[in-house]
């Protein structure tokens, strides 16, 4: 693995991760050791599969296949978009995002319900966990209010 001088310095994978999470996983973010222990994976990947002679794009693939692995399906994406298309009367489509991080720990019994997968959005599970979150969503709201 690639040793830094500077823990807090971030690579290019490091700082793709950062802004991937704050857009698709924004609970992760606090979560340091993850994302340099990933952005490493990424850096190693690269380095490995251009020594292996692999092209520079199939290189730059292989890293961010490594770096992405299993934050494809995002539980904060699906939020937004039940907010957006079942509660656009009661969040704004600007405030779904802050509304979707602050439910979102209330909404983890519906989640584990389900095999969350890199490719879950394609599944026929998908529309069972939007319906469910649609009623989760529904029971909070009266609960807390917005």
């Amino acid at each position: 693995m690639n040793q830094r001088n500077n823990s807090t310095e971030l690579s290019y994978y490091g700082l793709y991760l950062l802004s991937f999470l704050n857009e698709n996983h924004p609970e992760r973010l606090p979560d340091t050791d993850f994302i340099e222990t990933r952005s490493a994976l990424a850096d190693d990947v690269y380095e490995q599969s251009r020594r292996e002679g692999h092209a520079v794009e199939q290189a730059q693939e292989l890293a961010m296949t490594a770096l992405l692995k299993d934050l494809h399906f995002s539980k904060f994406n699906t939020l937004i978009e039940v907010l957006w298309n079942e509660f656009a009367e009661d969040v704004p489509p600007e405030n779904a995002a802050e509304v979707a991080f602050k439910i979102q720990p209330s909404m983890n019994g519906v989640f584990s319900k389900y095999s969350l997968s890199d490719d879950f959005a394609y599944t026929n599970e998908y529309n069972a966990l939007y319906s469910e979150l649609t009623g989760a969503v529904l029971l909070y709201i009266e609960e807390h209010g917005i």
